[in-house]
């Protein structure tokens, strides 16, 4: 049988984890993972509602040794623990301090740390062993699951690894510590933060900041050389925040498009150069690009690519079974194309098409346009077979006819919205991005 180890091969006193500047070791991980194992007394599956990232990753480890899957759905709400509950029945949660995990069985994390011995042995996994099922809202509203085999997750952190060391010209990732503004529940953050420590060599800061002042703390507590893994949402409000930013080696960002503008700024900023990840639930990370340097995305070592358009194929390296894409995709050759925009993201009016995606991002360009979204209402809201565009806007002080003025230059006259709304914020989530449901909750609130 075919195994991975838990933590990949590195010195016992190798760092995984920062917590408040202080370093948590390869072998601290190991004794705390083994500890919690021993008290999980439920069988079934977990549901990581653990914030701490560290121990996010303690409770990851304690699943896998017991041979208990980690369920990671795309929220927590009340709403979908109990579509989780139906699908799973012998779900429980592991928490910290007093939550009280929605009602499920719970058990709830230890205060301190294990008694770390040197002669511990590293775990090992089986690689075909689905140490995650990653849950996506189907078009009924039900999760639905994307098994992740541990095997292939580790070899997916390795991939990712290997080219982000390369993006900042080092040998691997070891020594690199990285801040994270997502939560490790979220599969761009469960890759990019837990699983690059695992298996990539890169060490973690063990919060999730939020607000830029407490981002600017997280990366000035880590040790150089360092990396800052966001999002555009978070990213633009760290930038438009006026706070000094510490110099960083290299900015991550993912889960929406990246205007070249603000990833610019981003470079300028940080000093560093900024990379942007392409994936989806179904095939996980596939591709990188750094984005100044051109609209182009290049797939891991491993990948590669067949078909075009909203016909797209990847597969290869961790990528095993060939799996569509769910965007359109321009694929130039077997490992390089441009990504138009979501096969569901599209909009045909008048005979024409665009992406909401593309309209989002003209959208954000326009001077004063602090955050904004391009929605769809449902069809038949204007006039039975009419539907027409709507834009939500965060732009203090400037005036709706301007934003439709400088839209105007920049995207064709049919898709110009509707009407254009201004609003305090955006209802986004944790991660950055913004469901139809959320939008469409929006455009009741404000009588759209």
């Amino acid at each position: 049988m075919k195994t991975e180890p838990l933590v990949g091969a590195s010195a016992p006193d190798a760092v995984v984890a920062y917590r408040d500047g202080r370093s948590i070791s390869r072998l601290q991980y190991i004794a705390d993972v083994a500890a919690l194992a021993a008290r999980l007394s439920f069988a079934g599956t977990m549901l990581n509602l653990s914030v701490d990232r560290y121990r996010f990753s303690v409770g990851l480890g304690a699943a896998l040794l017991r041979g208990h899957t980690s369920l990671l759905p795309p929220n927590h709400t009340l709403h979908t623990v109990e579509r989780l509950r139906a699908s799973f029945p012998f779900v429980y949660a592991l928490v910290e301090g007093n939550d009280d995990g929605h009602g499920l069985p719970t058990i709830v994390h230890d205060d301190g740390h294990a008694l770390a011995r040197e002669s511990a042995s590293t775990p090992q996994i089986a690689a075909d062993f689905v140490a995650a099922c990653v849950l996506t809202s189907g078009s009924t509203g039900d999760p639905v699951p994307h098994a992740k085999p541990w095997g292939l997750l580790a070899a997916s952190a390795r991939a990712e690894a290997a080219r982000l060391a390369s993006a900042i010209g080092r040998e691997s990732l070891a020594g690199v510590s990285l801040v994270a503004t997502v939560p490790p529940q979220h599969m761009y953050g469960f890759e990019s933060s837990v699983l690059l420590a695992l298996h990539g060599g890169a060490a973690f800061d063990a919060a999730r900041p939020f607000y830029p002042a407490d981002v600017v703390a997280a990366l000035e507590r880590t040790p150089v050389p360092r990396m800052l893994v966001t999002t555009p949402f978070h990213l633009r409000t760290l930038l438009e925040s006026g706070v000094a930013l510490p110099r960083a080696e290299l900015v991550l960002c993912a889960t929406a498009p990246l205007s070249p503008q603000l990833a610019a700024r981003a470079e300028n900023a940080f000093g560093a150069p900024l990379v942007e990840i392409y994936g989806c639930t179904e095939a996980g990370q596939v591709a990188t690009r750094r984005t100044t340097a051109g609209p182009e995305w290049r797939t891991f070592d491993g990948l590669g690519l067949h078909g075009d358009g909203d016909a797209a194929i990847v597969s290869g390296g961790h990528v095993p079974q060939p799996t569509p894409l769910a965007d359109v995709l321009e694929v130039i050759d077997a490992e390089t194309f441009r990504l138009l925009g979501r096969s569901n993201d599209l909009v045909n009016i008048a005979g024409k098409r665009s992406s909401i995606g593309h309209l989002t991002f003209h959208l954000n360009a326009i001077e004063g346009v602090i955050d904004g979204t391009f929605w769809m209402p449902p069809e038949g809201v204007d006039a039975p077979g009419v539907t027409r565009l709507i834009a939500f806007v965060v732009a203090p002080g400037v005036a709706p006819e301007s934003i439709r003025a400088a839209l105007r230059t920049r995207v064709d006259a049919a898709f110009l919205p509707r009407r254009i709304v201004a609003v305090d914020a955006l209802p986004r989530e944790a991660t950055g991005k913004l469901t139809s449901a959320r939008l469409a909750a929006l455009a009741v609130a404000h009588r759209v």
